[in-house]
């Protein structure tokens, strides 16, 4: 069984007064008069609550020693991780010339008399571009693999000699498409088009539901590309003529049609890909006009500090300084010490994490990232006489500036979508800001306790992934902020390691989307690499992600006698989300077990003990395959096999109370 250490004492203030007052009759039987008025009785509960005061301190001695241990081993608390949104930035008008929003451009939410506003910046600067439209093209499917492109004469399209047809083939099918092609790179851009069309022949559409998608091309490859967000269409299905905005995904260059450029699509759809209705005559298009409507860029919730004096150096070794701003997440390339010296001239030091490895020259420091110290090398007295230094030494009356770094974070930034709506710093031409997507991915600093569970797992690996179970405490070390669960398979192998890696998400209650659940490739470089330097050299590592089984569930139950039956079904679909998840589903919470298959005798177990349940009928499962986004129900079962490297998914639950 675990050790648990007792505390020193466990004593309160009002222990110490009864027992006092207990002994009072064997020390001093003349006393009576015991009342809380009695000047004796006062005495005894000021010397009671010094006492307590002095148990307090004494019982923080061995937390106080714990603590020291960690930092000697070189364990330190995980700073917060910000929250990151995409920030749409909306110009009051297209504008002739090129916008730019620069980085630390500050977004928040609407104050409030109770709620102050979260503050977002953004990561980079980004350039609003005046598209420059090159090539306008129609397209149909010659076979499954070729398509033919006719090229549109844009000068005679705009001075109205002509009209071209959209989509070539009669009637228009699906494929058929038409393509623009720009100059310029227009990569999350709110881009307008003005189209006008010749005549109203787009007959036989639905005009609320068009049978088309705008996508970019996302790559050089032909399958890869995106769909764009369509903000506004006033064409009604390009039966009038009208304004089509878009926020644009990443584009490439490619060439099409010998046609080198970055290209956006009209693709008419079928009616399996969710498309309504298709053209019986193909629209004309008369003229094409593009325009640049704002921007979306990446924003963390931080604020950044750039060029903070920290003070002037000493000459001594092991000096200490502290930052303003605190906690400070983790840094960027360019956020670093410089030190300046009287002559003007200046160098750029490097942050370790300690100095065991830093040698006498090295112009190392260190940050902790919740007090905000900055420490220089130390240096300590040698048996021979002689002084080691682990790093180089700050000249005296040098000053010490912290060129940029950034500070907040915390769960507070998973914002709802729309909720960044305050521009905090006056742009020329931008009108609003707005996040459309909830922000994700805030965290709170490490808890001390939190840290404690993690010694352990530390002793046991020292750095070295030799273990399951070292791999999987040191991706939980590696990325703790980006992974919410890993499991290390046996391996199949001699020398083979699979790590199955769930990625973090912000809201665990309910259905995950699937696109929450794809391990970013990001982080599994960061894994990764993290992983090599410290595995055997004959290790084979693969980090992916695990195959997730998505189940659909049909329960029917009789509600207690007494009981709401509309609270019973809220209640029972509660806990089969909670249940069957894979980051906290499973009888421990934990997640779902991998490998572990699920059975209707499971869901009865479980639901027996929500309280309102009478009993409960029947349990169907129902396995849910995903093909491209689509999802499709399998046959009724009553058990969902699942493979060794894979875990169970909620998709949809439905209860019904008889």
């Amino acid at each position: 069984m675990g050790l648990e250490a007792p505390r020193l004492d466990d004593r309160s203030y009002n222990d110490l007064v009864e027992e006092a007052l207990r002994r009072i009759p064997l020390y001093c039987p003349e006393w009576t008069d015991h009342n809380a008025s009695d000047p004796g009785i006062t005495l005894i509960e000021l010397f009671a609550w010094l006492t307590d005061i002095v148990l307090y301190r004494l019982n923080r001695v061995p937390d106080k020693h714990y603590i020291k241990f960690m930092e000697l081993i070189g364990m330190r608390l995980h700073e917060p991780e910000p929250a990151r949104v995409p920030v749409t930035f909306w110009l009051s008008a297209p504008q002739p010339v090129p916008i730019t929003i620069p980085a630390g451009t500050g977004v928040a939410t609407t104050r409030t008399e109770t709620e102050p506003a979260i503050t977002f910046t953004t990561d980079a600067d980004a350039d609003i571009h005046v598209p420059n439209l090159l090539y306008v093209m129609s397209s149909q499917m010659s076979t499954e693999q070729h398509r033919v492109f006719n090229d549109f004469n844009i000068k005679r399209m705009e001075a109205g000699f002509e009209a071209a047809t959209m989509f070539e083939t009669d009637p228009p099918a699906p494929g058929d498409a038409l393509y623009v092609g720009f100059e310029q790179d227009l990569s999350h851009h709110l881009l307008g088009l003005e189209i006008e069309v010749a005549t109203a022949e787009g007959a036989g559409i639905d005009p609320r539901n068009p049978p088309y998608v705008w996508e970019v091309l996302s790559s050089t490859e032909e399958q890869d590309w995106t769909a764009a967000e369509v903000d506004y269409d006033g064409t009604l299905g390009f039966n009038v003529s009208g304004l089509v905005r878009l926020h644009l995904p990443i584009m490439e260059r490619a060439t099409r049609n010998q046609h080198a450029a970055y290209w956006l699509r009209c693709r008419l759809m079928s009616p399996e890909e969710g498309g309504g209705p298709s053209y019986q005559v193909s629209p004309k298009l008369q003229e094409i006009t593009a325009s640049s409507w704002g921007i979306t860029v990446s924003a963390s919730n931080v604020t950044s500090v750039r060029n903070e004096i920290l003070g002037r150096s000493d000459g001594s070794p092991g000096q200490r300084f502290y930052l303003e701003h605190t906690p400070v997440v983790p840094r960027q390339p360019g956020e670093h010490l410089m030190v300046r010296f009287e002559d003007g001239n200046t160098e750029h030091w490097t942050e370790v994490s300690d100095f065991a490895s830093s040698g006498p020259d090295d112009r190392h420091y260190t940050i902790d990232s919740m007090s905000g110290e900055v420490r220089l090398a130390p240096a300590l007295p040698q048996p021979d006489g002689s002084i080691h230094r682990f790093g180089a030494v700050v000249p005296k009356q040098a000053l010490l500036v912290m060129r940029a770094y950034r500070y907040g974070g915390g769960r507070a930034g998973n914002v709802a979508r729309g909720a960044l709506n305050v521009l905090k710093s006056s742009l020329p031409y931008v009108d609003r800001v707005e996040n459309r997507q909830a922000a994700q991915g805030g965290l709170d600093a490490e808890s001390l306790e939190d840290l404690k569970l993690r010694v352990p797992g530390h002793l046991r690996s020292l750095g070295r992934a030799v273990t399951a179970a070292d791999f999987e405490y040191l991706a939980r070390e590696a990325a703790p902020n980006q992974v919410g669960r890993v499991h290390c398979l046996q391996p199949s192998g001699p020398g083979e390691v699979k790590l199955l890696v769930i990625p973090d998400v912000p809201y665990y209650q309910g259905y995950i989307a699937p696109e929450s659940l794809r391990l970013p490739a990001d982080v599994r470089e960061q894994l990764t690499v993290f992983l090599d330097e410290r595995r055997l050299l004959s290790t084979r590592l693969e980090v992916s992600e695990p195959q997730y089984h998505w189940v659909q569930t049909e329960v029917r139950l009789h509600p207690a006698m007494k009981s709401v039956p509309e609270t019973v079904r809220r209640a029972v679909e509660g806990r089969l989300w909670d249940f069957l998840n894979p980051l906290t589903g499973g009888d421990d919470g934990n997640g779902w077990p991998f490998g572990r298959s699920l059975s209707a005798s499971d869901i009865i177990a479980v639901l027996h003990a929500v309280p309102g349940v009478d009993f409960v009928r029947s349990v169907k499962l129902y396995p849910i395959t995903q093909d491209d986004g689509e999802f499709t129900r399998g046959g009724e079962t009553q058990e969902i096999t699942v493979s060794p490297n894979g875990v169970i998914v909620s998709f949809e639950h439905n209860i019904i109370v008889e």
